[in-house]
């Protein structure tokens, strides 16, 4: 009797461990899976970054384009993963990346301030940082120390905006930079610090205004795609090595080229 009852029990134990064993390979594939998807933010900030729809958010990489952008997307269609692309407000996407394994935000300035926050690909376009006055201003700077005194308009979260805080500037720092131009014309701060490509563009697309003045361009910094530090570095070093590979084969230099 001990022997017929010890078959079926047996069989019983294993189909049960093939079971778990099935189970486990399909939480295992699951989580190579999911691991395999990025997750990109981005925020308006045209040439460099631009919704299709002319609004300051996207919920798909179909509806975002520009500088950065197109680089991005080159160097993304050279690996296998699976990404999703959105943009949102700056100051909300650059702490809500941080916290997240698999998250990125471009293009992000590298900066001494920020190198340890975050893992790092690039270069993608750099930026020049640039005190824009209003049309009729007689405002003339020949260094950054000669600005000390005047009103400054910036953004939460932007590092330029910040880099002028920490110096002891007086920065008045709004949600995004879209108004600033709006803020000079009408006399409520006397510079705009903003991107040398972006303040004008902005300025006339936004609120159709034209000539701005740039007074001073006082530092030139690399932009990247900032990654989490949870991600995988092997992941960071699978997208270095596309990046790489775009440029090489004259990828990034043809999107530069399409916007000049």
């Amino acid at each position: 009797m001990p022997r017929m009852n010890q078959a079926p029990v047996s069989r019983s134990m294993a189909a049960a461990m093939a079971g778990l064993v099935a189970l486990l390979l399909t939480g295992l594939s699951m989580t190579a899976a999911a691991a395999e998807r990025l997750y990109i933010f981005t925020e308006n900030y045209p040439p460099y970054n631009a919704a299709v729809s002319g609004k300051g958010f996207a919920h798909g990489e179909e509806d975002i384009t520009g500088i950065c952008t197109d680089m991005v997307k080159a160097m993304l269609a050279r690996v296998d993963y699976d990404y999703v692309m959105k943009m949102r407000a700056w100051s909300y996407a650059y702490d809500w990346v941080q916290e997240r394994e698999n998250h990125g935000l471009f293009c992000t300035a590298r900066t001494d301030e920020r190198e340890d926050l975050f893992q790092w690909v690039g270069p993608l376009a750099s930026i020049k940082w640039t005190l824009f006055a209003a049309p009729d201003s007689d405002i003339k700077l020949t260094t950054l120390e000669d600005a000390r005194g005047l009103k400054i308009a910036g953004y939460k979260g932007d590092v330029m905006s910040e880099y002028l805080v920490e110096q002891g500037f007086e920065v008045a720092m709004g949600l995004s930079g879209d108004v600033n131009a709006q803020r000079l014309v009408l006399g409520q701060a006397d510079l705009w610090v903003t991107d040398g490509l972006v303040g004008p563009l902005v300025a006339e697309e936004e609120h159709g205004i034209t000539g701005l003045k740039p007074v001073l361009v006082f530092r030139e910094t690399p932009m990247y795609l900032a990654l989490s530090k949870s991600t995988d570095p092997a992941v960071v070093a699978d997208l270095q090595r596309a990046l790489d590979a775009a440029r090489a084969a004259g990828e990034l230099d043809a999107v530069a080229a399409r916007y000049q």
